[in-house]
């Protein structure tokens, strides 16, 4: 949970009274769901939880959480914009985005320099390019499989008895990696498997892994083409040694996000800040 302030809605887009102007974003993802209060240019409030099998009703507790956050009142909210897996079940949205889009304005908001945002969601797997307002310019999906996705990361996870948040630390263990040929889930659990009861290190298998998920996200930013300043949002950005292989593979320094703000929220923070801009024109 964040709340800081942090400036970036393009001055023609401001509110003469922005501290006035609360607007939220909501995020349905196929793993987590989150939501964004936007205060003029304060974020007033967020949170994470759980996704479920009832998205309306996950839509309805994180919306109602990150308001508790922020101490404002549901009718001081001036606009919602759903976005996400579910964002068509946020049902007291105003109206519902693309997460691409959400994603390149949110990441745009934190980091105004940003050109290319690159999402690892539970689901799939993301290269947006945006302009110097955040817009998106061009995309690029990984969407025939979960391989290179979070949800793909946590099922080898826990075929080794690890938590998914263990990768990142055992990634910097003494081991080279392996080489890990099957990016599909099950082929993968298997090859994993064997090297692990062949004798290979857990920390080289962990290491091989981080490089087959960042080799598939090479493979789509090379299609859409990668422009620095370039941002890594979803949960996996949270794991220090995916960003290293990424770093090493896309041959770019990937930018940090200010201060503690988590890289899960970027979403709906991204939908807040349309949001505003709707209210604000």
């Amino acid at each position: 949970m964040t709340n800081c302030s942090i400036p970036s809605l393009q001055p023609e887009t401001r509110n003469p009274k922005p501290e006035t102007v609360i607007v939220a974003g909501v995020d349905i993802g196929s793993t987590t769901s989150k939501a964004v209060i936007l205060q003029g240019h304060r974020i007033a409030g967020t949170f994470i939880g759980p996704s479920s099998t009832n998205p309306t009703k996950t839509a309805e507790e994180v919306f109602r959480k990150a308001l508790e956050e922020a101490r404002i009142e549901r009718n001081e909210v001036r606009h919602i914009v759903g976005t996400g897996y579910g964002r068509a079940r946020v049902a007291f949205a105003n109206e519902n985005i693309s997460e691409i889009s959400c994603h390149g304005k949110g990441a745009h908001f934190l980091v105004p320099t940003v050109r290319t945002v690159i999402d690892i969601g539970g689901q799939d797997t993301k290269v947006i390019s945006v302009d110097a307002q955040g817009r998106l310019q061009d995309f690029g999906v990984n969407d025939k499989c979960a391989a290179g996705t979070g949800r793909f990361l946590d099922f080898i996870a826990g075929s080794l008895g690890l938590k998914v948040s263990d990768l990142g630390r055992h990634h910097f263990e003494t081991g080279e990696p392996v080489t890990i040929s099957h990016m599909c889930s099950v082929f993968a659990e298997s090859e994993v498997i064997n090297l692990i009861n062949e004798g290979a290190p857990l920390a080289s298998v962990v290491k091989g892994l981080h490089l087959s998920v960042a080799s598939r996200i090479n493979s789509i930013a090379r299609r859409v083409g990668l422009v620095p300043e370039v941002v890594i949002t979803g949960g996996v950005a949270k794991n220090p040694g995916v960003i290293k292989c990424l770093e090493e593979k896309l041959e770019v320094e990937l930018k940090s996000l200010p201060g503690d703000f988590d890289p899960q929220l970027i979403g709906a923070l991204g939908a807040a800040v349309i949001a505003a801009e709707k209210v604000n024109k």
